[in-house]
């Protein structure tokens, strides 16, 4: 299972939001919350979260990413918080008890298990009731449009008619991409419910300011790239176009 994918990183607008939704955990007088990324990676997520209190489970089948994770923990003084799992999604509940997590990170995974629905209800079974599953995805409109404007034309129709979003003869390493119904459809269908669906990346990561800017020009040009990402993230079409999408779900109480 492939994990290192651009919808794993997410952006400073994600991390807000998760950081939000462990600040809603706290409020209900959880002071450790419970959090399992699963295709944790080298500990992009993990980390940081740890170093802020949570108690942490990393499952993640690569071995180097695995080293990088606790060499990253141990450098930041939270290795006694992260518990590593050398697995993959697919044995989730084999590791993790069923109704514990106060939040559950799912960030570039639906692309590449080789079944999402699945995946999406053994997520909804390890949440705490009132607990939340983060997901980022690729965004298969995005991919169609990048292909359509670098002149891709042959390409991008292909893979707009791909049930997946993706072309194995166009050098595919992802399973599928998924556009907002779709994602919706997953999350649902694994009886949580949505409190949140964005865009995530709506401006190219390409996206440069005008050449040679000073440190000023450049810095203002960065502010008014996050606050137009933060409108655009949840305006459709916009949202529907963006590079990556973001949903979160909470599983009901009672």
């Amino acid at each position: 299972m492939r994990t290192d994918t651009s919808a794993g990183r997410g952006s400073a607008a994600v991390r807000t939001v998760l950081e939000a939704s462990l600040d809603e955990a706290r409020a209900r007088g959880i002071e450790q919350p419970k959090v399992v990324d699963v295709g944790g990676g080298s500990g992009g997520w993990a980390v940081p979260f740890a170093s802020a209190g949570c108690l942490v489970t990393v499952v993640e089948p690569n071995p180097n990413a695995l080293a990088t994770l606790r060499r990253r923990a141990e450098e930041g003084g939270v290795a006694e918080r992260i518990t590593v799992v050398a697995d993959d999604s697919e044995a989730l509940h084999q590791h993790v008890p069923a109704d514990s997590a106060d939040l559950v990170l799912a960030h570039g995974l639906f692309e590449v298990v080789d079944d999402p629905s699945a995946t999406a209800t053994a997520l909804a079974r390890v949440l705490a009731p009132g607990g939340t599953v983060s997901v980022l995805v690729a965004n298969r409109h995005a991919a169609v449009l990048q292909r359509a404007l670098a002149g891709r034309l042959t390409t991008a129709r292909q893979l707009l008619a791909s049930p997946e979003g993706v072309l194995s003869e166009d050098g595919e390493t992802l399973l599928r991409r998924l556009d907002t119904a779709r994602l919706a459809e997953l999350l649902v269908g694994a009886g949580l419910e949505i409190t949140l669906l964005q865009g995530d990346g709506v401006v190219p990561d390409t996206a440069q300011p005008a050449a040679h800017p000073t440190d000023t020009e450049a810095g203002t040009w960065e502010s008014e790239l996050a606050e137009f990402e933060a409108l655009a993230a949840n305006t459709p079409p916009l949202r529907d176009i963006a590079g990556r999408l973001h949903a979160l779900a909470t599983r009901p109480r009672g």
